[in-house]
């Protein structure tokens, strides 16, 4: 059995009592980062076998977590923050459970894009994620197609590359779409700051940036 469990994105509060549980009764605890997953797990007193699990070495313990699984073992899979799979590992691991027979569970719970799509003002009913933009190759090729994007779309980024990105989104989709630029989300400096592109753009030239971001951007309507 794999357990995709989602971790808080800043506040520890932000995880389920089942999410709770379900670490506590696992063989093993994947962990993207262990030093970030050990403060999750001290902070809840919680103590069981943890290793790595990362996009740097997912295709080299791949087949032994399954070996493993088909052993009997119960497998919870953390990510730093938010829901595995979601910009985080997870799909290559699920997706080798699925084809080899493995019950693989995933339980609701915190990730950054719903609450920053939600407190946007931007509308909901129709939306498409986009995650992180590529950094180089097919970068302004997609920009010119989401130009023409008629839902509201979502994007991560980086706070080194977040002006960088805006002028960007400035240059394909025009000065006065609307936005909202969301940072820290659930944590002590949570911000989110609302307006044109150009004016947001603005604010974070006078202001600099730090911290996790979530771009959420008006479609053509």
């Amino acid at each position: 059995m794999l357990y995709l469990v989602p971790s808080p994105i800043g506040n520890l509060q932000d995880i389920s009592f089942r999410a709770l549980e379900t670490l506590k009764k696992a063989d093993l605890i994947l962990a993207e980062d262990t030093r970030t997953s050990l403060k999750l797990l001290n902070h809840y007193q919680i103590i069981r076998p943890l290793t790595s699990f990362h996009q740097h070495n997912e295709h080299k313990v791949l087949r032994h977590l399954v070996d493993q699984l088909l052993q009997g073992k119960t497998m919870a899979l953390l990510t730093d923050a938010g829901t595995p799979g979601i910009s985080d590992p997870a799909y290559l691991l699920v997706r080798e459970c699925i084809q080899v027979n493995i019950r693989v569970e995933c339980l609701p719970g915190a990730t950054a894009f719903v609450p920053a799509l939600v407190n946007s003002g931007l509308p909901m009913n129709r939306f498409c994620f986009e995650g992180f933009l590529p950094l180089k190759k097919g970068r302004q090729t997609l920009l010119k197609k989401l130009a023409a994007e008629q839902r509201t779309m979502v994007f991560y980024e980086s706070p080194l590359r977040l002006l960088k990105t805006l002028q960007e989104f400035i240059l394909y989709f025009g000065p006065e779409r609307k936005c909202c630029v969301s940072r820290e989300l659930t944590k002590l400096f949570e911000e989110n700051i609302r307006g044109s592109l150009q004016e947001v753009a603005n604010h974070f030239m006078e202001k600099g940036v730090k911290g996790e971001i979530v771009i959420v951007l008006e479609g053509t309507g």
